[in-house]
């Protein structure tokens, strides 16, 4: 679930308080906490992200910024609050970019994070195109080469039908993919000049989520 209520006003950057939010959250992840800090919340993280993704929508789309209670209906932990707040664009199922801030600070990300068995027979079977794989190849190894970290869920076997020495088989052994970039706790993200951060590297990531978008 989302919250798309408009922002509070221009983006300035996340305060402290928003790290120090997520410090305590995580040492207390109880509705008596969330209740008496909700108002931090609102403050210090909501608002801002609102602010955040209004000022990159003109460019990439509007955001979903996400709700701060977690599904705990089939989990094993029952902590009923998120210790991050995120906001995704979405350009095809499940396929887009992201920014989060936690108590480990801001990280940003772009690719596809969840697929179908029919979305995942799409995507494999254009890693395994002489085409499109070596494309997608090439998109990733120059995102790694500038500092990008290459996520998400993988098989340790060999996907059923195709050979264990398929020149992309890391690749194909994906079942989502994305990059992350982490900003941590630079000064900046307490700054408007987070906003120019997050877009220059949605566009670095552009040509990736395009070519994830079009399966």
């Amino acid at each position: 679930m989302s919250d798309s209520a408009p922002s509070a006003g221009p983006f300035a950057g996340f305060p402290e308080a928003a790290l120090d939010f997520y410090d305590d959250l995580e040492l207390d992840n109880t509705k008596s906490f969330w209740a008496e800090h909700r108002h931090v919340w609102e403050s210090a993280v909501r608002d801002p992200m609102r602010a955040l993704a209004a000022a990159l929508a003109e460019e990439f789309g509007e955001a979903r910024i996400y709700r701060p209670y977690r599904d705990v209906r089939f989990a094993k932990d029952k902590t009923p609050y998120k210790t991050h707040q995120g906001a995704f664009v979405s350009v095809a199922p499940r396929t887009g970019w992201y920014v989060q801030i936690g108590a480990a600070g801001v990280r940003t990300s772009a690719g596809f994070y969840d697929a179908d068995a029919e979305q995942l027979h799409r995507f494999r079977s254009a890693v395994d195109d002489d085409i499109r794989g070596p494309e997608l190849a090439r998109l990733v190894a120059h995102l790694e080469g500038t500092g990008w970290k290459r996520v998400g869920d993988r098989l340790k076997t060999t996907p059923r039908g195709y050979a264990a020495d398929h020149p992309r088989i890391d690749l194909l052994r994906h079942r989502s993919l994305s990059v992350d970039r982490h900003h941590g706790f630079a000064p900046y993200i307490h700054t408007a000049e987070l906003a120019d951060k997050v877009r220059a590297d949605w566009r670095e990531a552009r040509e990736l989520v395009e070519w994830l978008g079009r399966l």
